[in-house]
């Protein structure tokens, strides 16, 4: 793949995460190496990566992804139910919403949970200019997850879980200053490959100069 392929075609994958074919976990390891050039601010690399193939430990990470789920999918604000008055968009949404839903059952047996952590001085996140903090995260989960496509492996970005977590925490046995951004299910995927999404026009997004 070109980089603009790699780019315009990971996407998020729900329905066709292979939840039967074990992931090697070299693949795994490839693609957080490749995640571990991303920009880190201050060149701190506060970031750590837990790698979830226990299928106890998985099992019970989905329980609470599931439950967290369902909560978000009885919510006005479920992807689903959004856009309903733009008829195009809305069949998207509900394609979308279809996908999460089936994740919420499926999560635990997904074959690899990998979950990004940032580590901090104290158990209390600092005040202040949380994109920074989170800046010097999130690049490297995104790194991962394009990593991850390139091997053939498919991967969704949720943040579901962290309704609950400290229970999550618990299971994973964290420390009080690590905090968790995201829990990426990661598998190998089915069928052949991805296209671009569809997307809101550049000219309706981009602002020049001024708003």
């Amino acid at each position: 793949m070109t980089p603009e392929e790699l780019l315009t075609t990971t996407r998020t994958v729900r329905k066709r995460l292979d939840l039967t074919r074990p992931v090697p976990l070299e693949l795994v390891k490839h693609a957080l190496q490749v995640a571990l050039q991303a920009p880190s601010g201050s060149n701190t690399q506060r970031w750590h990566w837990l790698v979830i193939t226990d299928p106890g430990q998985r099992a019970e990470l989905g329980k609470l992804y599931q439950r967290a789920c369902r909560e978000y999918l009885d919510s006005p604000n479920a992807a689903g139910k959004l856009f309903a008055d733009d008829p195009e968009r809305s069949k998207v949404q509900k394609r979308v919403g279809s996908s999460v839903e089936y994740l919420a059952d499926k999560m635990g047996e997904v074959p690899v949970h990998v979950i990004p952590c940032l580590e901090t001085k104290s158990a209390e996140l600092p005040a202040g200019n949380q994109a920074g903090l989170w800046g010097n995260l999130l690049p490297a989960v995104w790194s991962y997850m394009l990593a991850a496509r390139a091997v053939t492996l498919g991967t969704a970005w949720t943040t579901l879980h962290l309704a609950y977590e400290k229970e999550a925490a618990e299971i994973l046995g964290l420390p009080e200053n690590v905090h968790q951004a995201a829990l990426i299910p990661t598998a190998f995927y089915t069928g052949d490959t991805f296209k671009p999404a569809p997307r809101q026009p550049l000219e309706e997004v981009m602002h020049l100069d001024r708003w």
